[in-house]
């Protein structure tokens, strides 16, 4: 009975739609089916794909946190349209390695006392799982920034300590120094990211007990140590007056007349110390179980300008290589730290460059790893003030100007063209009026893209940066999270959060 009168008031409004529409209407047939092109073809394809994913639930051996310095969603999109172009899919909407990673979410990257953060705190968040203070290596919100006294009363535990604890391998690659704030977070404890080395260190701090950062990765206390660190900073580990191995100009930093590269390599006999390509590629992953790369006196080089060391995707691979040789799982912290630099400097092709070749590098992983026992996070530890606008059409070069759909340079209200990519703040900040870029090389990696307003050094970005994920748990990042629950997802995966 219920169903006949359901059906009788369905007829009814039927017949009612049909009266109001009139006779046009009612002699329209709906089409049979959807228009098809490509884009709704690729668009069911897609759902099928994503029908298909499963959560993986197992345990978790292994953990590969990636970590883009400075990149945002727009260093995102605007690298994945170099890299289409550089493949000869100028246009094109080819995806890079990390848009395969079945779940994402966005991340609120604010730190304890800042709107904007810096790469100290959200490292701490990332590592230890609680929001710190700007500047601050995993010291609890309590102590206040740059007191020592205060900070070795309120050390965070980190994940790389736990996993050394619970006998894992652990690891950290790098394209920066690797004291520098992000990667320092996986064995530091320091109230102030600047003190990498000795020379850095105030009296006060001294005096009270503190310890630099390139110290403190020598002497960390947890396992039998960091297995692989692989990145630049040489001078930071050696004594005053002592020259650099490759460029003699450098000479060492530290006052307390330390060589805590000797100190590493006497206290690692069966481990390898490399300085350049041929003896990082000398190494053996099957009889080298420890591994310290050091390739240059500061940063590495960036992407474009890279020569006689290892790129961030040959990096990574063999510190999978190395850690996978001990057996019972690893953490690996892999950052491609020159994104960040290359916009500070506002040089937006740069940039892209380094994100390409971070992009390379999860490739690697992925390619090395089975994604049934392990989680690969790819992330930013904060956006920076980039932006791509203008209305071009598909295909002009993202690095180009912006073009009308004649494909001639777009002039602005004072007759002078415009780039794709700019800058809120930076180096390109003009003074007075615009310079007309109508003849200026805007695609070389080292041109300073415009910015809104002149400032030394481009400010980060302070919007929510993505995550990306696959493996067990992974399925965890979804919707909108705080930057620490990374750290939790985590050590759940591993099964190590009650630990």
């Amino acid at each position: 009975m219920f169903r006949s009168i359901r059906a009788t008031l369905r007829l009814s409004a039927a017949a009612a739609a049909l009266a109001v529409a009139g006779p046009a209407f009612a002699q329209t047939p709906p089409p049979a089916a959807p228009v098809e092109d490509t884009w709704f073809a690729d668009g069911r394809a897609v759902l099928a794909q994503r029908l298909a994913v499963r959560p993986i639930e197992g345990r978790a051996r292994n953990v590969i946190l990636f970590i883009g310095d400075g990149m945002g969603v727009s260093t995102i999109t605007a690298a994945r349209l170099l890299g289409a172009e550089q493949a000869g899919e100028a246009g094109s909407s080819r995806p890079l390695a990390m848009d395969g990673l079945p779940h994402a979410a966005l991340v609120r990257t604010y730190t304890h006392d800042a709107m904007v953060a810096d790469s100290a705190a959200t490292a701490t968040a990332m590592v230890a799982g609680a929001k710190t203070h700007n500047g601050v290596l995993n010291v609890a919100a309590a102590a206040p920034a740059r007191d020592c006294a205060a900070a070795l009363a309120a050390p965070l535990d980190t994940l790389f300590a736990r996993a050394e604890r619970a006998g894992l391998s652990t690891g950290v690659v790098t394209t920066a120094r690797v004291t520098h704030a992000t990667p320092a977070a996986a064995w530091a404890h320091s109230p102030d990211r600047n003190w990498e080395s000795d020379r850095q260190l105030p009296p006060a701090a001294v005096a009270a007990g503190c310890r630099d950062i390139a110290r403190q990765m020598i002497e960390w206390p947890y396992g039998d140590g960091l297995d692989v660190v692989l990145g630049g900073g040489r001078v930071y580990f050696m004594p005053e007056g002592q020259p650099d191995p490759e460029t003699p100009s450098r000479s060492g930093l530290r006052q307390d007349g330390r060589d805590l590269i000797a100190e590493w390599r006497a206290a690692n006999p069966a481990g390898a110390f490399v300085i350049d390509q041929a003896g990082f590629d000398a190494v053996d992953p099957t009889r080298t179980s420890r591994l310290l790369g050091l390739f240059e006196p500061d940063h590495m080089r960036f992407a474009h300008a890279r020569e006689n060391e290892p790129s961030l995707a040959e990096m990574t691979r063999k510190a999978i290589a190395v850690l996978q040789t001990r057996g019972e799982g690893y953490v690996l912290m892999v950052e491609g730290a020159r994104i960040d630099h290359a916009h500070h400097v506002g040089q937006a092709g740069a940039a892209l460059q380094d994100t390409l070749a971070f992009d390379a590098a999860v490739r690697a992983a992925l390619e090395a790893v089975d994604l049934r026992d392990t989680l690969v996070i790819v992330t930013a530890d904060h956006s920076h003030n980039l932006t791509l606008t203008g209305y071009s059409p598909r295909g002009v070069p993202v690095l180009g100007l912006v073009t009308g759909a004649d494909g001639a340079p777009m002039r602005l209200a004072d007759g002078k063209p415009a780039t794709v990519l700019s800058y809120a703040n930076g180096p390109g900040g003009a003074m007075g009026p615009r310079a007309d870029l109508s003849d200026a090389d805007v695609d070389d990696p080292g041109f300073i893209h415009p910015a809104l307003a002149p400032l030394p050094s481009a400010a980060h970005g302070g919007e929510d940066v993505a995550v990306l994920a696959a493996g067990p748990w992974a399925h965890l990042f979804g919707g909108v999270i705080e930057q620490h629950v990374i750290n939790h997802v985590m050590a759940h995966a591993m099964g190590m959060y009650h630990e």
